[in-house]
């Protein structure tokens, strides 16, 4: 365990067993277990109403599926949270802010998250405004609920946590840090089916391998990101 205070995530959703899940494994699993970060899950069924311990409604004004009641959720997120709890609070939504490496970081930076993982057709407006929910997408395309996306932005915070990872420029330069996706990689063997590591790897000049790894950068996001080179 460690002395410093845990990076604290408090996790809503209807499925509790779904976590740690693959956060309970490699980086962010030894970092779970070394007590790095904290993972707290809340089944937002346990204050669903009736026998059935309903937690959803059919639309007002018609259409299809089902929506998240705002009673249920906020009688949730209240029994869970204290009122000065500073967390941002995160709704997973298609419909959110897309989650980008800077946000990630800015993240990792604070004292943890609170995540909502939405379900059915998504939650009633009311609640996320009473509520204050910031509604953040992992991308352009529809999830069965917010578990999976919560794990990906849970992975992608804990492993930039400090004491995750061996080296710290293993988080400084990857993909989007630096707003260019990342230059190739190479190792062993020095010839592989007829295909060699560039030369400049191997020659021991830093400042021309750092030349032209900043070249393959460049290039490879002019051909597969153009729109990260126009912001």
């Amino acid at each position: 365990m460690t002395d410093t205070p845990a990076w604290a995530v408090t996790l809503f959703t209807l499925y509790p067993d779904m976590f740690p899940g693959p956060l309970g494994q490699s980086l962010s699993g030894d970092a779970l277990a070394r007590g790095l970060w904290s993972l707290e899950t809340r089944n937002i069924r346990d204050h669903g109403l009736g026998r059935h311990r309903a937690v959803d409604d059919t639309p007002a004004g018609g259409g299809p599926g089902m929506v998240i009641r705002a009673d249920v959720l906020a009688a949730s997120l209240d029994a869970g949270l204290s009122a000065d709890d500073t967390r941002p609070r995160l709704l997973m939504s298609p419909r959110g802010k897309p989650l980008t490496q800077e946000r990630v970081r800015s993240l990792s930076e604070g004292p943890g998250v609170v995540l909502i993982c939405g379900r059915f057709e998504g939650v009633d407006e009311r609640v996320i405004e009473a509520r204050g929910l910031e509604e953040v997408s992992i991308g352009d395309y529809i999830l069965s609920g917010g578990e999976i996306a919560s794990i990906v932005l849970l992975d992608a915070c804990v492993r930039l946590l400090p004491g995750v990872m061996g080296k710290l420029e293993s988080g400084s330069e990857e993909s989007f840090e630096n707003g260019l996706l990342e230059y190739p990689h190479y190792t062993r063997p020095r010839e592989w089916e007829g295909r060699t590591i560039p030369d400049v790897l191997l020659s021991g000049d830093h400042a021309k391998i750092a030349r032209w790894r900043r070249e393959q950068a460049e290039a490879i996001t002019q051909t597969r990101r153009p729109d990260l080179l126009k912001r």
